[in-house]
C-alpha cells in the first residue's frame, strides 16, 4: 500500500526519536515527545496539501532533496536553532549563551528565561508569519482562473476581485494597518514584521518568475508557483535555477506554518532537545504526507482539497495576528485547520459523485 510505504521513514524515525527521548529525560520526556508529534502534524496536515501543490512542479531529485535536506533544515533550522536565533537577537546575547539559558529550563514565569524571551517576541513572529501565510491564501483566492470555485459566491466574487491591479498587496496592507491600530502597543513590531513577511514572500515568487524561463509567455498568474504544461497538457516539472526557487518557497512556508508550533511547544515544555525531537519527527510525517498526496494524485482527484487548505492558511493567518493579543490554544488552531481539509474533501467526494452520475445518465 503506497500510504503504508510513503510514511515506513517517519515511522522509523518516530521510534528513534521516542527512544531517545526516553534515553534523555525519561518517561517524561518519551510522553512530552509523543504529545508534540501530534501536534506538529495535526497543526500542519494543511501545509502538507500546499506543499504537495508546489512538489508536482519538481522532479524526484528535488522531491529527494526536499526529503533529506529540507528534512534537516526543517528539524535543526526551524524547531531548534530558530528559538535560539529569536532569543540571542531580541535579548542582545551571544548563541552560546542563549543555548545555556535554554538548556537552564527555567519557567516562563522568570522573566529571564528562554520560554519568557521567546514568547516576549511572539509578535514579531506572528505578524511575519501571519503576512506571510495571507499573501499565499490572497493569491489564491484572487485568482480569476480557477476552474472551479468551492464556496460559490465567496470565491467567483474574490476572483472577479482580481481584475483590480495589486488587490493581494493592496488587501495584506489594509489588513496590517488594521492589527497594528488593534494592538497599537506593539504596532511597531506588527509593522516592520508584516511588512517583511511580505516582501520575503514577493522576492520568492519574483525570484521563481526570473529562473524559471520556461513558463509559457502567455502564463499571468500571480501565484509564485505555476504550472506549466507541454503539449500534451502533462505538467513539465522544473528543474535547475527554478527548482531551487521551488524548494525554497516550501521551506518558507514550512517555516511559517511551523511558528505556532514552535511557540505552542513551549506552553508544554522548555527544553529545546524535547521540542526539537518532537516537532522534528512530526515535520517528517507531513513531508512523507506531502509526497504521498504527490505520488497518489490526491489533489487532481479530490478538486476541492486545495481549496480548504488555503482557506485553512487564511484562518491560520488570522489566528497568528489575533494571537498578539489573546492567548489562542493550538488544539484551536489544529482543529480549524483540520476542519476545512474535511469539509473540503467531502465537498470533492460529492462533486465526484454527482459527476460520475451525470456520465451515468448521459451514457445511459
Amino acid at each position: 500500500m503506497l500510504l503504508l510505504k510513503t510514511l515506513r521513514w517517519p515511522f522509523l524515525f518516530t521510534v528513534i526519536g521516542l527512544a531517545v527521548a526516553f534515553i534523555y529525560d525519561g518517561t517524561t520526556g518519551l510522553a512530552v515527545t509523543a504529545i508534540l508529534i501530534v501536534l506538529e502534524v495535526s497543526l500542519s496536515f494543511d501545509n502538507a496539501v500546499v506543499n504537495a501543490k508546489v512538489l508536482n512542479r519538481m522532479s524526484e531529485f528535488w522531491i529527494k532533496i526536499f526529503l533529506t535536506v529540507g528534512i534537516v533544515i526543517a528539524v535543526f533550522g526551524m524547531r531548534l536553532l530558530f528559538p535560539l536565533v529569536i532569543v540571542f537577537v531580541t535579548a542582545d546575547l551571544s548563541p552560546l549563551e542563549a543555548w545555556r539559558l535554554a538548556l537552564e529550563q527555567k519557567p516562563e514565569s522568570d522573566p529571564t528565561s528562554y520560554a519568557h524571551i521567546l514568547t516576549e517576541a511572539h509578535p514579531l513572529i506572528a505578524a511575519f508569519g501571519g503576512m506571510f501565510l495571507l499573501m499565499i491564501f490572497l493569491d489564491f483566492v484572487f485568482d480569476e482562473d480557477k476552474e472551479h470555485h468551492w464556496l460559490g459566491p465567496i470565491e467567483r466574487a474574490m476572483s472577479k476581485a482580481a481584475a483590480f491591479p495589486a488587490i493581494s498587496s493592496l488587501v495584506a496592507l489594509v489588513w496590517l494597518f488594521t492589527f497594528s491600530r488593534i494592538f497599537h502597543e506593539e504596532a511597531q513590531d506588527i509593522l516592520v514584521a508584516g511588512v517583511f513577511g511580505m516582501i520575503l514572500y514577493l522576492l520568492v515568487g519574483g525570484l521563481g518568475d526570473y529562473f524559471d524561463q520556461g513558463f509559457d509567455e502567455d502564463d499571468e498568474s500571480d501565484d509564485p508557483v505555476p504550472s506549466r504544461r507541454d503539449a500534451t497538457g502533462a505538467v513539465v516539472v522544473a528543474t535547475g535555477k527554478a527548482a531551487f526557487s521551488l524548494f525554497l518557497y516550501l521551506e518558507l512556508l514550512d517555516a511559517s506554518f511551523s511558528f505556532d508550533g514552535v511557540i505552542g511547544a513551549f506552553a508544554i515544555t522548555t527544553d529545546p532537545i524535547i521540542i526539537a525531537l518532537g516537532l522534528g519527527v512530526g515535520a517528517f510525517y507531513v513531508r512523507s504526507i506531502t509526497i504521498y498526496l504527490v505520488h497518489a494524485g490526491t489533489l487532481a482527484e479530490y478538486v476541492f482539497l486545495e481549496h480548504g487548505a488555503h482557506w485553512a492558511i487564511g484562518a491560520l493567518s488570522l489566528l497568528l495576528f489575533v494571537s498578539i493579543g489573546p492567548e489562542i490554544p493550538e488544539v484551536v488552531t489544529g482543529l480549524i485547520g483540520v476542519a476545512f481539509i474535511l469539509a473540503a474533501l467531502w465537498s470533492s467526494v460529492r462533486y465526484n459523485k454527482a459527476h460520475a452520475d451525470e456520465e451515468h445518465v448521459v451514457h445511459a
